[in-house]
């Protein structure tokens, strides 16, 4: 079957699984089945489609009369398109059969129409990918956001009623600037086909200005901070599998758009785009990761670390387009690449990670880690599968987060040995960021996993939870082990994203491996083999066990039933480390960092109706020139003369700031 065929029957059996999910809602048992296993075999159909426009790297296009003379109905199928089906679809496969036992707890409510929104939601995210009208991406992007609204609420509780309402207001209001984007792009062109886009030639003032509409625009749909507000609060809220979706998926589509305009349309031609681009990763990627770090909610955990994650591959991405605005086509590719790996890897993981979140929650009726605890024992295929995707999640090799997170390093340290002066300053402080970043990521799923799968059980719940059914560990254990796939699979996986983003850049594809070694562009700055980690690692882990199996064969060792002393008590529950004193120190350092955790932006809980919190906004918005400027200028003058005796007040983290400043002092001094 030609491969725009088997794109639209997957696409179609979408809708019709959606369809027939709700015309069976009164049947809830096979709505369930018939949404799931639609799903299932439409992510196949889809998975089939995208694999030899990725393999191969041809162009696809078809293009149909629409109803109004500016709205033909055009297809693209290129590369940067398969490849976010290729990643829609494999997510839609484990949430399709993850939802065959995972639904039934939704018994009674409307698990109809949770399926046909379902459904449509991922449908709606394959056209927005392959789309090439600016009439049917807007259409298909409102539909998206539509049907995950619809999943958001579906607790219909007070907290998610305001959590849906937070998401529509701001994914609305910012795809306002993506349409004023598309508008300017049209007055030029005199066309909505994306084609046209692609060879308009724009005065660098006004292609600045669509740049940064349609950045705004699209990053407030990744999640950027400080856009990010709706993420922690949306995706918590909806059903686990849904969550996963969102959280891995839908999230990507905002760094679709940013590439489709800032890269493919514009040509990313001014520097300062990219500088921005990275200057907003960097600083999601650590304030994300900060903010993770603080959270006892497991789902609101890994909403927070979603931001994080687009964070870095927002740097790749801004390295890729200072690479093509400087002229330097290896920074370019090595930039793009390592976008599109650590796009391609965080769908798995976090959709891994969200699934195993939702099947800790189907035996336990909250989201609070306090409450857990010893569910290794109690649930051991869900502890293995959670752990592979927070081992990955931290970057720790051999796994797929590590292989991404590498090539995002080369990409700056070929920025940092670049002779322009931007490039070689900017360059190593967005590594030590990301590096700073790596080693708090760490800490949280250590945070994590520990709180929910180690020590004893601390509530009745984990102490009776037990495994979760068959269907559910099937979905897991497949994102598991394309995690360790794509891992140790880099010599394969990284060349077919090279020419992806070749494509994107339309220049011949950077070679990135040679036999089982990866490598950014040249094997002289540095290589990478994942599989002989892989093997040394296992040496490593097999040499303890055999030295303990001999010594125990020699020499016989006596074993006692004892409780494990604690200090002269028998060891409780309570004693085990709680999620707030692990995240204390961090927190306490970085206190002024995490005032925007707690802003909920705009738009707070709804009292009475949400248009009076809107009113509250606007009324508490228009004196913000006062406060902002004027007050703020005479209330630093003071705050700066009463507190710069504090220079030598003793404190640790103040000294700990002087040695950053001084750091960068002599960085700036090198770079000169």
């Amino acid at each position: 079957m030609p491969v725009l065929a088997l794109l639209a029957v997957s696409i179609l059996l979408f809708v019709a699984g959606g369809i027939g999910s709700l015309l069976l809602q009164r049947s809830e048992q096979v709505a369930i089945y018939v949404s799931g296993v639609t799903a299932a075999v439409a992510g196949v159909l889809g998975t089939a489609a995208a694999l030899p426009v990725l393999l191969s790297g041809q162009v696809l296009t078809f293009a149909a009369a629409g109803p109004f003379p500016y709205a033909s109905f055009s297809i693209r199928f290129d590369p940067l398109a398969a490849l976010m089906v290729f990643v829609i679809s494999i997510s839609s496969i484990a949430a399709g059969i993850y939802s065959l036992s995972y639904l039934k707890e939704y018994a009674g409510h409307g698990v109809g129409a949770i399926g046909f929104f379902m459904n449509m939601f991922i449908a709606s995210m394959l056209m927005v990918a392959v789309a090439d009208n600016a009439f049917y991406f807007l259409l298909f992007w409102e539909a998206m956001t539509l049907a995950s609204y619809f999943l958001v609420i579906v607790h219909q509780d007070q907290e998610s009623v305001d959590a849906g309402f937070l998401y529509f207001f701001i994914a609305h209001g910012f795809s306002m600037l993506v349409m004023v984007a598309f508008l300017l792009l049209f007055m030029q062109t005199g066309s909505l086909e994306f084609a046209g886009f692609r060879t308009v030639h724009l005065p660098s003032w006004l292609g600045s200005i669509i740049f940064l509409l349609a950045f705004f625009g699209f990053g407030a749909k990744a999640g950027m901070i400080p856009l990010h507000v709706w993420l922690p609060r949306a995706h918590p809220a909806a059903p686990s599998h849904a969550s996963a979706l969102m959280s891995g998926v839908m999230i990507k589509l905002g760094i679709y758009g940013m590439l489709r305009v800032g890269v493919d349309f514009l040509g990313a031609s001014v520097a300062w785009w990219g500088w921005l681009v990275l200057g907003f990763g960097a600083v999601s990627a650590v304030l994300g990761v900060l903010y993770a770090l603080a959270e006892r909610d497991i789902k609101r955990l890994l909403a927070y670390s979603s931001v994080e994650n687009i964070g870095i591959i927002m740097m790749g991405v801004g390295a890729g387009m200072v690479g093509v605005a400087t002229g330097k086509p290896l920074l370019a590719a090595i930039g793009l690449l390592a976008a599109l790996y650590h796009l391609l890897n965080h769908a798995m993981f976090k959709s891994l990670l969200f699934l195993g979140a939702g099947a800790v929650l189907h035996r336990i009726p909250t989201r609070d880690m306090t409450e857990m605890g010893g569910l290794g024992r109690r649930m051991p295929g869900t502890a293995i599968c959670f752990m592979i995707g927070a081992l990955s999640i931290s970057a720790i090799p051999p796994l797929n987060g590590f292989v991404s997170e590498w090539f995002t390093y080369q990409a700056f340290f070929t920025a940092g040995s670049d002779t322009q002066f931007a490039s070689r300053l900017l360059g190593p402080i967005a590594a030590v960021m990301l590096a700073a970043t790596g080693a708090l990521a760490l800490m949280c799923f250590v945070k994590a996993w520990g709180m929910v799968f180690s020590g004893a059980a601390r509530s009745p719940h984990a102490e009776q939870a037990r495994e979760v059914p068959v269907p559910m560990l099937v979905s897991m254990s497949l994102l598991a082990a394309l995690c360790v796939l794509f891992g140790l699979g880099a010599p394969f996986i990284a060349p077919v994203l090279s020419s992806v983003a070749a494509a994107l850049l339309v220049v011949r594809s950077t070679p990135v491996a040679s036999g089982l070694l990866v490598f950014p562009g040249s094997p002289d700055q540095a290589v990478l083999s994942t599989p002989l980690i892989a093997i040394l690692m296992l040496g490593l882990l097999a040499l303890p066990l055999l030295i303990a199996t001999l010594y125990r064969s020699r020499h016989g060792v006596r074993k006692t039933g004892a409780e494990a002393w604690a200090c002269g008590y028998e060891h409780t529950a309570p004693m085990t480390v709680s999620t707030q004193g692990f995240a204390e120190p961090p927190h306490v350092m970085f206190r002024s960092l995490y005032w925007l955790r707690t802003s909920d932006g705009p738009v707070g809980a709804a009292a009475d109706s949400a248009v009076d919190d809107v009113t509250v906004f606007a009324t508490g918005a228009e004196p913000m020139w006062d406060r902002t400027i004027t007050g703020a200028a005479t209330q630093g003058i003071h705050f700066f003369g009463k507190h710069i005796q504090a220079l030598q007040g003793g404190d640790l983290r103040l000294y700990c700031l002087y040695i950053l400043v001084a750091l960068a002092a002599v960085l700036l001094a090198v770079a000169r």
